[in-house]
């Protein structure tokens, strides 16, 4: 039986603040989420996480470095909207519009509820510089991310499709807006 609810850990543990997904993954080894939740690293294969995300899940809990405009080390928890079809798919990387939009592509069904658990970064180098490990406010982050899935997994095992938890400060829930997803500008002052 396919677990319920998906948490996916993406982003690269060579580029800084990249590695938050990862790393809140590794978290969770000593605070495991309840049954009924698989948890899973996909660091940068976007196209084992488009056919994961495929497999009958009905919520997938994102978790990566997204830059928002906020102060580094803030967390947001964001409702992606769904692919709209403006996104081309690649089976290559891990942007995760083109995950979604690959995942669409592939798949007959429609994709389980998208939501994003973002960390604000301090750190993201550009080009191919390797930077491994997290900046001071993205590694302090990585515990209230944990708390953060813990209270959202409770919810979301609850009811697939129901609200979203208020999750506390320093943290901010947005509602959902196709800049929800990492890598896509922000579309309005509201997101600023």
């Amino acid at each position: 039986m396919t677990p319920r609810l998906l948490v996916a850990g993406i982003g690269n543990i060579f580029l800084a603040d990249d590695a938050f997904g990862p790393e809140v993954i590794r978290a969770l080894e000593d605070r495991p989420l309840p049954a009924g939740v698989r948890v899973r690293d996909y660091g940068i294969r976007g196209l084992d996480l488009a056919y994961d995300l495929l497999s009958g899940h009905a919520t997938a809990v994102l978790v990566d470095a997204a830059p928002r405009g906020h102060r580094p080390g803030t967390l947001s928890l964001i409702e992606a909207e769904p692919p709209d079809g403006t996104v081309p798919p690649e089976a290559h990387g891990m942007d995760p519009a083109k995950v979604l939009a690959l995942a669409t592509h592939l798949g007959d069904e429609p994709l389980p509820r998208i939501l994003v658990l973002a960390c604000e970064p301090a750190v993201l180098p550009r080009d191919d510089d390797i930077l491994p490990g997290l900046s001071t406010p993205v590694r302090e982050a990585v515990g209230r991310a944990v708390d953060a899935l813990h209270t959202l997994v409770a919810a979301l095992l609850d009811d697939p499709a129901g609200p979203l938890p208020p999750l506390g400060r320093p943290m901010e829930s947005g509602t959902p807006r196709s800049a929800a997803l990492p890598g896509i500008a922000p579309g309005g002052a509201e997101d600023r």
